[in-house]
């Protein structure tokens, strides 16, 4: 009797567990559940004062990319986009020297009674060139992930940027960001098909 049932447990257990699965299927079921996201809250990202532009920058792109229904109503969402951002200004200062100096001489004197030498000699060179700027730059970055009402995160992505030709460094990222998102997307669609 105690046979079977150890016998029993084995297969029970045996059932339960299942084989862990490869990071091709992890990300599969992830863009399988992206498919059935239609609202996306956007959480307020951390990271300073200049998060809340970003922010809004990405929620700008995302309603203009059309992937999803952006809602202000958490309660709404099916996801929740969640992270932090950052706009840092900062001073890059470059400095540099070069230069060349030579410098010879030489003097040779002889003075006996009847006679004065003097022998003297001399010769220089140089150049130096100075180089000093100072350029104020934007640098922004953001770490978002797509997070599921079940707390599963179905992506993530970093992006930064010091500015595109016509935007600023802030909506250059919140552009790269959603664009790497729609990729993910396009990738679940055809998974799906």
């Amino acid at each position: 009797m105690r046979l079977l049932l150890c016998v029993l447990a084995v297969a029970v257990w045996a059932q339960e567990t299942e084989p862990p699965l490869s990071p091709e299927q992890i990300e599969q079921q992830h863009l399988r559940q992206m498919l059935s996201i239609r609202r996306v809250y956007v959480d307020k990202l951390s990271g300073g004062d200049t998060a809340t532009q970003i922010r809004d920058m990405v929620i700008a792109a995302l309603q203009r990319s059309r992937l999803f229904i952006v809602t202000e109503d958490e309660e709404r969402a099916d996801a929740y986009l969640r992270g932090s951002a950052e706009d840092l200004v900062f001073t890059e200062v470059r400095a540099s020297r070069e230069g060349i100096n030579v410098r010879a001489g030489g003097r040779v004197r002889n003075r006996d009674r009847t006679e004065d030498d003097t022998i003297s000699g001399t010769f220089g060179a140089g150049e130096t060139d100075d180089r000093y700027s100072r350029e104020r730059k934007h640098e922004a970055l953001a770490s978002l992930r797509l997070v599921s009402r079940d707390g599963d995160v179905l992506w993530s992505a970093t992006q930064e940027s010091l500015g595109a030709k016509y935007k600023g460094s802030s909506a250059d990222v919140a552009e790269k960001i959603t664009k790497e998102l729609a990729a993910a997307y396009a990738r679940a669609r055809k998974l799906g098909k």
